[in-house]
């Protein structure tokens, strides 16, 4: 359990939290939201003590283990996975250690086989012999290979070491969980069982996450942070939301009303203060009015951007067929015999382990990558346009915003370019900060600018949803959701997923799975599933969205 009472802290005399007072008891599961910048991180680091805030007191109970997503994923380089995720529970790496370097000893002594003895009795009593076969699980279920298991570190790459710190984090069943965006990195597979863990978690846990069907599945509370304060809700996110978006509406016909009413008196001030024989109301009505002014209602500070994709033309009936295709990377193939044909009125998700495949086809078709052998037809038609996964090429230059966007832009006017900027939370000076010092967010946006300039009936989004917020995020759903063209998008965002496409490719080791059906009935499909369980045969990698 945390205690949190009159939390206060400020940035350069700006408020970020003043007197927060909540209570996260065990059991449940908080999801942290709130817009970028709002101090979502920063509460967690406040929380697990990384961080000093200025006034009020984080109590925690006498005896009980906090633990925390570790953000730095070249700590460890030196230490191998396995002792790396059980570095997350110190008591047992330390008795572990101690242990090993008893009975490493060439001198044994008596007093090296007493201590031992202790060391024995208490590596068994925190569930030492269990250790190493609950690491392998977790780490097999957050797709981590078993191959990797005794490995260094640093022979990992990134997506790995994510997986690897996160099982360090939930390794050992901690009183008190703190997961910073602990889906970042994260495939479906590796997202679902973390989700399952949570849910069945007996402890406390808070979380910060931009995924929305993960805040749903594991949150029991939601913590908006908005204005400085921290207000808690039971329910999940979708709950929240439905309730913001009431609140919000109330709020407004509330503003409305008193906005009627301060006009009216307005109007009566302005007409009679003037005259003797109603002076007197005047003034009291002036008194009303100023009341009336001091007490507006905040508006949320969100800001949500507009999305909106509007194609040129419509399309024809034939979009793009590609047949036979065959590519390799570095000896690896991702791409074997590949035929696919999209239709007219597709929304297609790209699911699955083979991630390097998904991308490998989306770079092919958008003519990004050439492939070793086989065709790729567009209809004449169709007009495409593609987000990638990695878009730094595009902003290795000294543009600023507005000037970079000019260059995809049919209107060359300054106030066109820029006001469309404005859409995208782009405004003032910010529309003239060179690209290259932009954030991983603002890049996505500037792409999305640039994908809704281009008039495309054809949408190819490689995981779109990467580096974006709450806020952005639901704005694009709903922009594809809308758009009356083909979208052929692959995302680790299940929620985003299930809403959007209307098919569902899979590309496995053995075959590729292909159904018209939504993201739902494709999990529970049992035609699906031996078809999965087949073509995954014999694969080193496994296979459980």
């Amino acid at each position: 359990m945390i205690t949190v009472s009159d939390l206060s802290l400020s940035f350069s005399d700006r408020p970020l939290f003043k007197d927060v007072n909540l209570k996260f008891t065990p059991g449940n599961c908080y999801g942290i939201i709130g817009a970028n910048g709002a101090g979502k991180s920063t509460f967690l680091k406040i929380l697990s003590g990384e961080l000093e805030h200025d006034k009020g007191d984080i109590i925690i109970p006498a005896g009980q283990r906090l633990a925390v997503l570790k953000q730095d994923h070249f700590a460890f380089d030196e230490h191998t996975v396995k002792d790396t995720v059980m570095m997350g529970y110190p008591k047992l790496y330390s008795v572990l250690k101690e242990r090993e370097a008893i009975y490493e000893k060439e001198d044994f002594s008596e007093a090296d086989g007493i201590r031992a003895s202790e060391l024995e009795g208490e590596f068994a009593e925190i569930g030492g012999w269990e250790a190493e076969n609950e690491i392998e699980k977790m780490l097999s279920g957050l797709g981590l290979e078993e191959a990797y298991h005794d490995r260094k570190m640093i022979e990992l790459d990134e997506s790995q070491k994510v997986r690897v710190l996160l099982a360090q984090a939930i390794f050992g069943e901690p009183d008190i969980l703190l997961l910073d965006e602990p889906t970042n990195g994260l495939d479906l597979e590796s997202i679902t069982w973390l989700e399952e863990f949570l849910i069945n978690f007996p402890n406390t846990v808070i979380v910060v996450s931009h995924d929305r069907h993960f805040l749903n599945q594991v949150c029991t509370h939601i913590c908006d942070i908005d204005f400085g304060k921290i207000r808690m809700y039971s329910g999940n996110y979708d709950f929240w939301y439905q309730m913001s978006q009431l609140m919000q509406r109330q709020s407004r016909d509330q503003q409305k009303k008193r906005e009627d009413k301060m006009k009216d008196l307005k109007e009566f001030i302005l007409r009679f203060a003037s005259n003797a024989s109603k002076s007197k109301q005047a003034t009291s009505r002036k008194k009303v009015y100023d009341k009336l002014a001091l007490e507006e209602i905040e508006v949320t500070t969100r800001k949500f951007p507009y999305v909106n994709f509007k194609p040129d033309r419509d399309l024809g009936n034939n979009v793009v067929r590609v047949e036979k295709l065959n590519y390799s990377y570095e000896g690896i193939q991702l791409l074997k015999n590949f035929d696919l044909t999209v239709n007219r009125g597709d929304k297609i998700a790209f699911v699955g382990m083979e991630h390097n495949s998904k991308s490998a086809f989306f770079d092919i078709i958008a003519d990004e990558a050439k492939a070793e052998s086989g065709e790729v037809y567009w209809g004449q038609t169709a007009k495409f346009t593609y987000l990638g996964k990695d878009n730094t090429n595009y902003f290795a230059n000294d543009l600023n915003i507005t000037d970079w966007l000019r260059q995809y832009s049919p209107e060359q006017d300054d106030a066109y370019v820029r006001g469309f900027l404005g859409r995208m939370l782009f405004s003032g000076d910010e529309s003239l900060k060179p690209v290259k010092v932009l954030s991983g967010g603002e890049k996505v946006r500037c792409m999305l600018s640039k994908l809704m300039l281009s008039g495309a009936n054809v949408l190819i989004m490689d995981e779109p949803t990467n580096h974006l917020d709450l806020e952005a995020i639901t704005s694009l759903n709903e922009a594809l959701i809308d758009f009356p063209g083909v979208v052929l998008f692959n995302s680790h965002d299940h929620e985003f997923i299930s809403s959007v496409a209307n098919r569902i490719v899979e590309i496995t080791p053995g075959g590729v799975i292909d159904r018209m059906m939504n993201f739902e009935d494709y999990l529970v499909d049992e035609q699906v599933k031996n078809l999965r369980a087949e073509y995954y045969k014999g694969s080193v990698k496994k296979f459980n969205i």
